[in-house]
């Protein structure tokens, strides 16, 4: 039996999302709610992507509220609020509009699981692969938050070294392409709810033309999967850059035991060889970010750039395709949820 899904928001992660579960024949998707009034430019921005390329199998619309291709049907909504959809054919929701909704109301929707692409410290459970997957308990969680795709980068390789080296105290700067919310050309300040912002200055300057400084809650979500690893512990801080995908994370940490880069190589070597998901991807050729576009594994250490100094110095440089990447990620915890 198939699991019937409904996507809520089809940005960039939405989009995502729903190209990757279009190819696997566990999920039906039923309906995508999209506040966006204009389903043909629901279907155009489906069907063309200036980043990942144009779909193959193209949708076109049906009978005005549907979508349709080769290979599937699914209604399109216009709802502002999850609680006005008719959801009595639907099993799970991937909430990917980025808003904050009450997660006690969310609760008491009849459907089997919410799933939330962001963090959220009210979920039932903040998720991560390689870092805390074997809490989930499908009877107690039903709110459960996909993180972020910096956490979900992260936080395995922190996890990984911490086992090991035991991390004393560390420090990280994510490199990050630009977002919807930035501004192509100067202007106004910058605000965004769905991300508790008020107001940003710097992300009303061009990010076209500029590498912007910013603060990251990078480490504040990996403190909702494991509380260890907090800004008590490591600081943290984002350049956002003039890319349109695939990020990276210069890590600098200081651990308790004695370590040699040789033997943090073949940590992660080890745990590659033996992942139960695909998480951890070692790389040691010349490449540069673009070659990690559509790249599924999310915890890429490049080892070009792996260092010890003094034994307890660990440097690492870790990339992630931010957004398919990260949604594979969703999609990897979904069909862990169905089967367990």
């Amino acid at each position: 039996m198939k699991e019937k899904v409904l996507i809520n928001g089809i940005g960039r992660i939405g989009k995502s999302i729903l190209i990757q579960l279009l190819q696997k024949k566990e999920y039906e998707i039923v309906i995508i709610n999209e506040i966006n009034p204009y389903i043909e430019n629901i279907v155009y921005s489906i069907n063309y992507d200036s980043t990942y390329g144009s779909l193959e199998d193209k949708f076109k619309v049906v009978e005005e509220s549907y979508i349709q291709n080769s290979q599937t049907k699914i209604k399109i909504t216009n709802h502002s609020s999850l609680f006005d959809l008719d959801l009595s054919d639907i099993d799970i929701i991937v909430d990917s509009s980025g808003v904050k909704t009450n997660i006690e109301k969310l609760r008491s929707l009849p459907v089997k699981a919410i799933f939330l692409t962001h963090p959220n410290i009210q979920a039932d459970i903040n998720l991560i692969l390689g870092a805390n997957e074997n809490d989930l308990d499908k009877q107690k969680y039903k709110v459960i938050s996909t993180s972020s795709c910096n956490a979900t980068a992260l936080l395995p390789a922190l996890k990984i070294i911490d086992k090991e080296k035991k991390i004393i105290c560390g420090d990280i700067v994510t490199i990050h392409p630009l977002l919807n919310h930035q501004r192509v050309l100067d202007g106004h300040f910058v605000g965004s709810s769905t991300r508790d912002v008020e107001y940003n200055f710097e992300f009303g300057r061009s990010s076209t033309q500029n590498i912007i400084p910013n603060k990251t809650t990078t480490i504040k979500a990996c403190s909702f999967v494991d509380s260890k690893f907090n800004h008590e512990l490591i600081s943290s801080n984002s350049l956002r850059v003039p890319t349109d995908t695939v990020g990276a994370i210069n890590v600098t940490l200081f651990v308790e035991k004695s370590c040699t880069k040789e033997g943090l190589i073949e940590i992660f070597k080890e745990y590659e060889k033996n992942q139960k998901f695909n998480i951890v991807l070692n790389n040691f050729d010349p490449l540069v970010s673009s070659d990690f576009k559509k790249e599924q594994k999310t915890t890429i250490i490049d080892h070009r750039y792996t260092d010890v100094k003094n034994e307890k110095m660990i440097k690492l440089l870790v990339w992630y395709d931010n957004e398919w990447g990260y949604a594979s990620k969703v999609v990897d915890i979904l069909d862990f949820y169905s089967n367990n």
